[in-house]
């Protein structure tokens, strides 16, 4: 087992960088205000740079680039959906929902309709959407624990990453945690762009790697029959591809289809086998767009702005941020597909998802030492990714069951303290069960989960939310309906 020094130094230090910060801020959550909407004192900066680093989850970090390099360009209406998404928020919810006021989204739900039947159904959607998406992030954590220690079960590394977020939560809250994603947003940033630069500028830029994409499948038609014989002229070797890499060039042209057997070894749906292929690839922009703008952990984020004006400022900085980092995760996959085909035999914590892991080694061969490096910074990215998002779905599963199961429905009179208390204790309780689900989902594709928590949040609060601000004449039967 070869451990990387570098990789450990980087990881190690984001890790405990992340758990200083709870503990600090720890210590200025003394109110339940604190810990359910950071007392409502955040300002724009602070929440964008928050929300873009909850936002940016291992789906984004390591997911997209996966996918691009299984699934060519096809793969980018991830990215596009995520970011559009943002728009909806921006023109629709954000302002609004600022306004009114509440703590949580089922709070919203149940003064809109004045039911308190609605609270509950409300709080079943934040349970099921949170923990759909929480198992991504799973599958990050203990792809990226199994890239720095080869011989250490993919589950070991779900425990481990999954025991930290659940600590700093539960010390924290909303408040302890607005610090930490705020300063993984520019650690991601950095990690995902600097390494792209220096692997740009060894290997050739990005119209270089397409060209170079191209030339697969034209080999030499010399033949080599035994050790030590020459060919003339200069020869470009290139690593053989497994029989799971696309046999053509069919996936370079933009929006191509759907590599299937990279597809199949990832538990994926192979799209172009079904009938009416185009409308799959619509009702994916539409789960994405439309579920970015009806994530729980997302809208709760608004109620920590001070007022309509600074959520709506929030979010078209969040567009900003999060649209110029997805400019660098396909560079990685097709990149990728020249320096790393090896990874198409791979299948799990093993296949494509760990390409942004990986790829930076590549460098050792030309300048050693540098890979090394490079790899270290996008192993901290990395664990910046999962913690982050999996921090935000924790605060909004476990605030939807402290403010609103305890503090609404089981004790209305409970005071401020045993709501904190229950707090901490629902973290605990939510995030080892997200620990557990997480470690059955090693075979699955990341962005494939992300899909799937998506599509539930678009089909169940982006309308919920959008026809409750717009439509006056939206009843309880129709919302629940």
């Amino acid at each position: 087992m070869t451990i990387d020094p570098w990789v450990i130094v980087f990881s190690a230090a984001t890790v405990l960088t992340t758990i200083a910060m709870g503990f600090w801020s720890a210590q200025k959550s003394k109110t339940a205000s604190d810990f359910f909407v950071a007392g409502r004192s955040v300002g724009v900066g602070w929440n964008a740079s928050a929300i873009s680093g909850e936002y940016l989850s291992a789906a984004s970090f390591m997911g997209v680039a996966g996918m691009v390099m299984s699934s060519g360009y096809d793969a980018l209406w991830y990215p596009v959906g995520y970011a559009c998404g943002y728009l909806f928020l921006l023109l629709f919810i954000a302002g609004p929902l600022r306004r009114f006021g509440a703590y949580t989204i089922p709070d919203f739900a149940e003064g809109r309709f004045d039911s308190p039947l609605f609270r509950k159904i409300a709080v079943i959607f934040v349970l099921f959407i949170g923990f759909f998406y929480t198992m991504p992030q799973m599958k990050g954590a203990g792809t990226t624990l199994a890239y720095i220690f080869p011989g250490i079960p993919y589950w070991a590394g779900v425990l481990l990453i999954g025991a930290v977020i659940t600590l700093n939560v539960a010390l924290g809250g909303m408040k302890g945690i607005t610090l930490v994603q705020a300063f993984q947003y520019w650690l991601k940033m950095f990690a995902i762009s600097v390494p792209v630069f220096v692997l740009m500028a060894v290997y050739g830029h990005y119209g270089t790697q397409l060209a170079a994409n191209g030339e697969v499948g034209n080999p030499m038609t010399s033949v080599v029959s035994q050790a030590g014989e020459t060919l003339p002229g200069s020869v470009t070797l290139r690593k053989e591809l497994p029989q799971k890499a696309p046999p053509d060039v069919a996936w370079l042209a933009p929006f191509g289809p759907l590599t299937s057997k990279a597809a199949r070894a990832a538990n994926v749906p192979v799209e172009e086998s079904r009938p009416y292929a185009l409308l799959y690839t619509y009702s994916l922009i539409i789960a994405l767009v439309c579920g970015t703008a009806g994530l729980p952990h997302i809208l709760v984020r608004f109620y920590t702005n001070p007022d309509g004006v600074a959520a709506k400022r929030t979010t078209m900085w969040v567009m900003i941020l999060i649209g110029i980092f997805y400019l660098f995760p396909p560079i990685f996959g097709v990149i990728g597909r020249n320096l790393l085909p090896e990874l198409y035999a791979g299948t799990g914590a093993k296949g494509t998802d760990k390409i942004v892991l990986e790829l930076p080694q590549v460098l050792n061969q030309t300048l050693p030492g540098l890979g090394s490096v490079m790899s270290g910074i996008t192993c901290a990215g990395a664990f910046a990714a999962f913690m982050s998002t999996f921090s935000g779905l924790l605060v909004s599963m476990t605030g939807a069951l402290a403010h609103d199961v305890y503090g609404r429905i089981l004790r209305p009179e409970s005071t401020q303290r045993q709501r904190m208390r229950m707090f901490r204790v629902g973290a605990v309780v939510l995030g080892s069960g997200a620990v557990l689900a997480g470690s059955f989902v090693e075979p699955f594709q990341i962005n494939f989960m992300v899909g799937q928590a998506f599509a539930i949040a678009a089909a169940s609060y982006f309308p919920l939310l959008f026809m409750s601000i717009w439509w006056r004449g939206l009843t309880m039967k129709g919302a629940a309906s």
